[in-house]
Order: structure tokens, then C-alpha cells, then sequence
């Protein structure tokens, strides 16, 4: 009977009746909701919310049952006022107070409310983009007054989504603050949305103390057995001077990464029995306390001044004023993660995040749990050392200590998966045309990660293998039998194609491969979805595997995707409208660009920086160095990113030769570069009626499919290579703007 109901609750779901769109957004909006947040709750993706307040797409069960409870618990908070409605007697109208900052603050710490202000609801959605002014702090419920110790500036800019829950009253400041300092020696600190604090501390060791008893600062934890972030202060110029601390480190301080253990603001938290670890006091500071229980007390600082944010993936924001300071980290760590330190540590840290390395434990007999593996993760244990497979380490580890001096281990001796740098001369037919059009593959990394299967734990050795792609690892095999002139494009049927103008997909440079060398598993199934069978002689296998890097992809990419549309730049375009609306789309909210540059410096750095080598650290070959200690030290991981995002694009070029005739000029990691007649992608990619080649290169923003990267002519092409003096000079690196900052063999 139970079995009955259940069937009877399905339809009744499946019918659940819903407000209209217009509806729905205007109660999200009134509880101050972000379409993040519901997207989170509902465990869905942010566009498809999107797409429910739209009108252009209606939730299904079970997701429809859940959102349609949602609404209903909303419409009971804020019912709908009729049109015709008689306006209440409010009583007199509120002052409006246009000072930047309240009333400064008495000398003891202020007391935060964790209610919020009367503020009006706003009339459009939190997530409405405000090109080119930023956005202003989300709705708040009315009821309670905010402390007379904060103060939003005016005219407020509309924040992104803080990332922390409405209910959570322990993060209702938002994940993190820039703190500043005026010339009157006043401290404030700009948090997301606008809101601005006084600060009454007079030293380093009072403001960690503030930030962690009244600042309310901080963010929800990804997972369950995870832990909140904690929170954030940024620390200007300004406010490095208020508080002791040098404005730009010294030339043997930047050396060292940190000032010395003898400076004055060190001692000062030692004397308050703050600790900080062992990368000590540098641009990204971690002070703490052992923790009691589950209590944390731990505060992260970070410091533009000294390099913290580095402008290869962080732009110009380290120059940017507090309060937009503020709003771009905030908008950061509300889609990525409060920042840990630079955007690859910072991408490390959200895969332990979304898998923590333990849990607790079922209770035992006496009623306590206890901490134990979580099952999925990398352990809070890294591999033993020894027990690398001395194929997937780079030279100088331990487990090679015993080769000679001056060994160069080859293809046969070590794994060398790498993405693809690769040119050739245009032919005379290419010559003929006008144009070189360059496509560049988004979040590249990302999409070779997602639903790859990777090792968790130690692998397995085995002599004479039979091949399984399902399996992770590194593989022994050669591959030099596989002839890309004549290859399966799909299940049954076969191509031609002139193997001269194609790069091969088994080594980095696109070179033949010329006898048995170590791949990873995406490599040589490659191989075999190629239609030619594959011997290996030996492997590294991975049995206890599984696809950790899903919650990570899928993090970073509705990140980018959120991002871009609040550019102007929507999943759902046609092609041509997508073009359009790539055009100068950076330029629509600068700030924002920073993000997004952040976020996709995110996803590439994290996969690197599985294989950090040592950094100084006065190392020798053959000894640790301090990475190895990390779970996340996974080259391994890494190898099979890179393998089925170089195979991923190779596919794609494939698909594309076998449709189309078209081959390859140059491949520069992810951008690919064809000679057109017209200087559009459209010029040459084989839409048809606004669908692409199945299996080849689409246009679009989602990870995977590919941008316009940039259009130069012929001409141009070989004029640089002949004043370089080389036929194949990667254009492929130069396509975007046409500057030749230094020549390139290829190298």
C-alpha cells in the first residue's frame, strides 16, 4: 500500500502548481535569495533557475515538488499587495543619512546585530547585472534595526551573491573584508554588498580578536563533513601602516615569502598566544589558535601590497579601491571559495572542500563517533613516497634517488602528458585564402576533467596488462602502429585524411611516436576509439578510483557560466548572437572581468600545481620538498587531465578534417587556428541550420566548447614567419591581437 502512496505523492508532485515566473522572481528576490543559493538548495544548475523565473522552462519533478514548497513558504512571508490596494500610514519617512561612513564608533568593540536593516525590498533580482555599476547589497527582511556601528555607503552598488545563507546569522557580514585606514587614523572594513564597519582595534592581535568574536565574517562549508572558510581580511596600505606592518616587503622578505620572525607585529601575537604556520607571516597569512572541540579560531589575511594577488590571474585587482576591492573577492567567494591563497592553491582547496579527507564515524558502542576516512576523497594522508611509480614523478624525487647524475629518462621511462604545442607551413591552398581564424576552447582543463575517473589511492603494478579504459593509470604501450591517414570517426565508419597536415594526439609536440611509451588511460583509449588495437607491456593501475574532480568542475563551471551571463553572455544564444555578444563583452562590467579571469586561472592552476616542484626551499635532488606532503600532490591526476583535455581537442580536429577537408595551421594548448575565406568562425565551422558538426567545435561559453580567439590575415601569418626565419612559428599564440612579443620555435 506505502508503494500506492508513494506512486499517488509522484503525480501529485508532478502537478504541483507554480506562480507564474514573474511571481517567482519577485519572492526570491523579497527573501533576499540569490538564484545561486536556490540553485544550491535545489541541487540544480543556476541556469535552469534562471530559466524557471524566465518562463522558459518549468521545473520537473523531483525538483518541481521541492521549488513549488519553496514558493509557497515564500508567498506566506510576502504575499502579493493588489494592484488596487489602499497605500498603509507608514507614519513620517525615514531620514535619509548621505554620509559615506556612520558615526564613528566609541573605542570598545561594537556590538553587531545579526538582524538585519529596514531596508526596502529591492525591485529587481540580486542577480540582475548593473553594467557597468556594480551591484548593491540584497534585500534584507525588514523587523530590525542594523548596529549604529555600520553604515552602507550610498548609492551602493548591488553586490553578486554573498554565498551565506539567510538563515546562518554566523556569516551574515558576508565571506570576507577589506580592511582600510583613513588619514584621521579612523579603521573601517567594506564587506560585500556595500556594508562598512567600524573597526575599534589598535593592533594586529585586537583585530584578529574582532574579526572572529563581532565581525561576523566567514562562509558556509561546500560538504557535510566539511568545515566553514574562515573569514577574510584584505589589508590596504593604509591599514598595513596602521597596524605595524611594512607596506611592500623588503628584497630578502620577498625572497623569503614572509618578514621575519623577530618583527614586532610577530611578537605581538606570540605575546597573545596567536600561532601562524609554518609558511609563517607572508602575503597570505593564516593566524590562529589550536582549535577546542570543534571550535575554530583561525583568521586568513591577505596582503596585495606584498604580491598576494598576482596579476598574471588576479589583473589589476590588487589596485583597486576597497570597497570594488571588496565586491570582487566577494563575488569570488561566493561562486568559487573565499580565497586561500593564489587562485591554484585556491583551486586545491576547493577539492578538499567538496571532498573533506574525513568524516564521523557511525557511533560505537558507547554512543561517540569518531574521525575516519571519507570515502571519495584523497585521504588527509598523502602517498607514501616510495611508493610512486617511478614513472609518474619528475625528476629529482626520492623514488629516483638511485639514477645517475646526468640520466634524461625517455618516453619508455617516463609519463609525459602534456597539451599540445604544434605548427606547420600553410599549404598553397591555405595561402590562397584571406584570413586565420583562431577558436580558443573555454575552461579547457575544466571540461577535460569532468567525469574523469582518477586513482584515490596508491596504484597497483602489473606485467602484460590487458587494456581497460575504464580504468585509471599510466600504461606502457606502443603506439607508433596507429595511422592517423585512416581513422574510425565513429562507431563503424571509417575516414581518410592526409596524416601530413594533422598533429598526432600521442605526444605534446604533435611528433610521431616511434616506439613503447607511458600514457595515461585517455591517451590509449584514444588509441582504440581510433579503431586500432593496443598491446601494453606493463602499467600502473588505479582499482580504487573515482571521479573526484566532478564537484570541483561543476563549482568552477557555474561560476564562469554565472559570471559571463552577468557579462552579457548567455548559454542559450545562437551562434551568431553569441558572437555578438562576446564582442567587448569584458568592457560591460571591468570588475567582473577580473572575476572571471580569476576563475578560469582557478581551474588551469589547481590541475597544475598537482605537479608543484620544489621552490627553492634549498633543495637537492633526490631529497622531499614540501609539496610531496600534500594529498593533492597528484601527478598522476594531473597526467589524465591533461591526456583527455590534448584528446578532447584532437577529436575535435578529426571530426573536423573528416566533415570538412579543413586542417590545423597551429594548436597552442587550447586554441586551434584554420585558414578562412571570411574572418568569422562561421566562415568556416559547418553549421547547419544552427546546429553544429556532431563531436566537433561548437561556439558557446560552456566548458568545452570554443570562443572566437581572434581573426588575422594570411598575410599577416607570413610575413611573421618569414621575418622570424620559422616555417613553423605557432601562430596559434599570437592569433588574438596579431603582437609578436618574442619568436616561438614552437618550443
Amino acid at each position: 500500500m506505502s508503494e500506492l502512496f508513494d506512486a499517488v505523492d509522484a503525480l501529485l508532485a508532478s502537478r504541483a502548481v507554480l506562480p507564474p515566473p514573474a511571481e517567482r522572481k519577485r519572492l526570491r528576490a523579497a527573501h533576499g535569495l540569490t538564484i545561486d543559493e536556490v540553485a544550491t538548495a535545489l541541487r540544480v544548475r543556476r541556469a535552469t533557475v534562471s530559466g524557471w523565473e524566465s518562463g522558459k522552462t518549468e521545473p520537473r519533478p523531483p525538483e518541481r515538488d521541492a521549488y513549488a514548497r519553496l514558493l509557497d513558504k515564500l508567498a506566506e512571508l510576502y504575499p502579493a499587495v493588489p494592484a488596487d490596494a489602499a497605500t498603509p500610514d507608514l507614519g513620517p519617512a525615514p531620514a535619509v543619512v548621505p554620509a559615506t561612513f556612520a558615526t564613528p564608533a566609541p573605542v570598545e568593540a561594537p556590538t553587531l546585530s545579526t538582524s538585519p536593516a529596514p531596508e526596502a525590498a529591492a525591485t529587481t533580482s540580486p542577480d540582475t547585472p548593473q553594467a557597468p555599476a556594480a551591484p548593491a547589497a540584497a534585500p534584507r527582511p525588514a523587523g530590525t534595526a542594523r548596529p549604529s556601528s555600520t553604515s552602507r555607503r550610498p548609492g551602493a552598488k548591488k553586490a553578486a551573491p554573498a554565498g551565506t545563507p539567510a538563515d546562518d546569522p554566523r556569516f551574515e557580514n558576508g565571506p570576507l573584508a577589506v580592511v582600510d585606514a583613513g588619514e584621521d587614523g579612523r579603521v573601517v572594513a567594506y564587506c560585500t554588498g556595500g556594508l562598512v564597519l567600524d573597526l575599534p582595534a589598535k593592533s594586529l592581535p585586537s583585530l584578529v580578536d574582532w574579526t572572529l568574536k563581532e565581525a561576523r565574517l566567514g562562509q558556509p562549508k561546500l560538504s557535510g563533513p566539511g568545515r566553514p572558510a574562515d573569514p577574510l581580511l584584505v589589508l590596504t596600505e593604509a591599514a598595513c601602516e596602521r597596524y605595524g606592518l611594512p607596506v611592500v616587503l623588503s628584497e630578502e622578505e620577498r625572497s623569503a615569502g614572509r618578514i621575519p620572525e623577530g618583527h614586532k607585529v610577530v611578537k605581538q601575537l606570540v605575546r597573545a598566544e596567536w600561532q601562524l604556520t609554518k609558511r609563517g607571516f607572508g602575503p597570505w597569512a593564516r593566524i590562529y589558535r589550536p582549535a577546542t572541540g570543534s571550535e575554530r579560531a583561525c583568521v586568513q589575511l591577505c596582503i596585495p601590497s606584498w604580491g598576494a594577488l598576482d596579476p598574471r590571474h588576479w589583473g589589476s585587482v590588487g589596485e583597486l579601491p576597497p570597497a570594488e576591492l571588496a565586491r570582487v573577492l566577494g563575488v569570488y567567494a561566493s561562486r568559487v571559495m573565499t580565497p586561500r591563497g593564489s587562485t591554484a592553491v585556491t583551486g586545491l582547496e576547493l577539492m578538499t572542500a567538496l571532498h573533506p579527507p574525513t568524516r564521523a564515524s557511525e557511533p560505537d558502542a558507547l554512543g561517540k563517533r569518531h574521525s575516519e576516512h571519507n570515502p571519495g576523497s584523497l585521504g588527509k594522508d598523502p602517498i607514501d613516497l616510495m611508493a610512486w611509480p617511478p614513472c609518474e614523478v619528475p625528476d629529482g624525487h626520492p623514488v629516483l634517488k638511485d639514477l645517475p647524475k646526468f640520466h634524461v629518462r625517455g618516453p619508455d621511462e617516463q609519463l609525459f602528458e602534456e597539451s599540445m604545442v604544434w605548427a606547420r607551413p600553410m599549404t598553397d591552398a591555405e595561402c590562397t585564402l584571406r584570413y586565420l581564424v583562431g577558436l580558443d576552447v573555454n575552461m579547457a582543463f575544466g571540461a577535460g576533467a569532468n567525469g574523469l575517473a582518477v586513482g584515490l589511492g596508491a596504484p597497483t603494478h602489473i606485467k602484460a596488462p590487458v587494456f581497460d579504459p575504464k580504468l585509471p593509470g599510466s600504461w606502457l604501450v606502443d603506439l607508433s602502429h596507429v595511422d592517423l591517414s585512416r581513422v574510425k570517426v565513429a562507431k563503424d565508419t571509417w575516414a581518410d585524411l592526409d596524416s601530413s597536415l594533422l598533429p598526432s594526439p600521442f605526444t605534446p609536440k604533435g611528433e610521431h611516436p616511434t616506439g613503447p611509451a607511458w600514457y595515461a588511460t585517455p591517451t590509449v583509449a584514444y588509441a582504440q576509439e581510433l579503431g586500432y588495437d593496443v598491446a601494453p607491456l606493463e602499467a600502473w593501475v588505479q582499482y580504487d578510483n573515482g571521479r573526484y574532480l566532478d564537484g570541483w568542475y561543476q563549482r568552477l563551471r557555474d561560476a564562469h557560466l554565472a559570471t559571463m551571463a552577468d557579462l552579457g553572455v548567455d548559454a542559450d544564444l545562437s551562434p551568431e548572437d553569441f558572437l555578438a555578444a562576446m564582442d567587448g563583452y569584458k568592457d560591460r562590467d571591468p570588475e567582473l572581468a577580473l572575476v572571471l579571469s580569476a576563475i578560469k586561472a582557478t581551474a588551469k592552476g589547481s590541475i597544475g600545481k598537482m605537479r608543484e616542484r620544489p621552490r627553492g626551499e634549498n633543495w637537492r635532488p633526490g631529497e622531499p620538498w614540501r609539496a610531496l606532503s600534500r594529498p593533492t600532490w597528484r601527478p598522476d591526476i594531473r597526467a589524465a587531465v591533461i591526456s583527455r583535455t590534448r584528446i578532447n581537442l584532437h577529436r575535435k580536429i578529426v571530426k573536423h578534417a573528416a566533415f570538412t577537408g579543413q586542417y590545423p595551421i597551429a594548436v597552442n594548448h587550447d586554441c586551434v587556428v584554420y585558414a578562412s575565406n571570411g574572418p568569422s568562425p562561421l566562415d568556416f565551422l559547418p553549421y547547419r541550420q544552427g546546429k553544429p558538426l556532431p563531436g566537433g567545435f561548437k561556439l558557446g561559453i560552456n566548458p568545452g566548447l570554443v570562443k572566437h580567439e581572434g581573426t588575422q590575415t594570411v598575410l599577416w601569418g607570413e610575413e611573421v614567419r618569414e621575418r622570424f626565419g620559422a616555417p613553423e612559428l605557432n601562430l596559434a599564440r599570437f592569433i588574438k591581437d596579431g603582437e609578436i612579443t618574442n619568436a616561438d620555435n614552437g618550443e
